[in-house]
């Protein structure tokens, strides 16, 4: 475990373990499991102000595409112009190229730790005795291609797990792409009432057309199918760490949800307007 998240994740690992001493007489031998959706879903909780500015970000980007788009064509030979425009578009809009990216980095320590937690046999030199808990007698720190097999009983709660899992994964893209046509539909501010109101209609036009149709999502197969490599981690880690990639994942579909409802507040990072 690299040194620099040793503290963290002792830290996380005497939390966990303590929600676990106080489930275990409520609930038995899942008291582990339960401790580690509790805890993942605080973190989530704690973090979502970061998840609902990087929404706010990437929605931005999907309104700013077009324009950022003919900015390219118009300035290729001119890089020097070019960087001066984007800079200048991004001023007037009030955000940044870096407004979505920027919130997930910030989140990506805390999260790591919670993983390695899950993942990790020793903690501060000592067995990690949340891995020894089980889920329907699968040992939490049990692998899919170890012990008793991909094919036995013990497997068959692991490809449970994974197929929960891409489910999540799949609601999320497609909410995501929902997300990105329904911005990329609504029309830009208009210089007259009567263009105004003709760009409006289009718009409504296009955003229902959006909701019966995917939406074409920018990079291709590559952005559809990256998502996906969660699973494959899962795959690789101990039933623990998938579980935890489980409930996280599903609470990010939580938060996209809420987002798209917009009924987030704007100090959270929801639409200030």
């Amino acid at each position: 475990m690299p040194s620099i998240f040793g503290v963290p994740v002792d830290a996380a690992y005497h939390l966990v373990s303590g929600f676990t001493s106080i489930l275990t007489p409520l609930l038995g031998g899942v008291a582990a499991v339960a401790a580690i959706i509790a805890v993942t879903v605080a973190v989530r909780l704690l973090l979502m102000p970061l998840s609902f500015r990087a929404f706010r970000g990437q929605a931005a980007a999907a309104r700013l595409a077009p324009q950022l788009q003919a900015l390219r064509k118009r300035y290729a030979r001119q890089p020097e112009r070019l960087q001066r425009e984007m800079a200048a578009l991004y001023k007037r809009e009030g955000t940044s190229m870096f407004a979505s990216i920027t919130p997930f980095l910030l989140q990506w320590p805390l999260l790591s730790v919670m993983y390695l937690l899950f993942r990790s046999a020793q903690v501060g030199g000592k067995p990690n005795t949340l891995l020894a808990h089980d889920l329907l007698g699968v040992p939490l720190g049990s692998h899919w291609l170890a012990g008793a097999g991909p094919v036995s009983g013990q497997g068959l709660v692991f490809l449970g797990v994974f197929a929960l899992l891409a489910g999540l994964v799949w609601l999320s893209v497609r909410l995501s792409q929902l997300m990105t046509a329904q911005v990329a539909a609504v029309p830009a501010p208009a210089r007259s009432p009567a263009r105004g109101a003709a760009k409006a209609k289009a718009g409504a036009g296009a955003a229902s057309a959006t909701m019966a149709q995917p939406a074409q999502v920018p990079g291709g197969v590559l952005v559809k199918v990256l998502p996906y490599l969660t699973v494959v981690i899962a795959a690789f880690a101990p039933l623990a760490a998938g579980i935890y990639l489980l409930v996280s994942t599903g609470w990010s579909l939580v938060e996209r949800r809420f987002w798209r409802s917009g009924r987030v507040p704007g100090w959270m990072g929801g639409s200030s307007g």
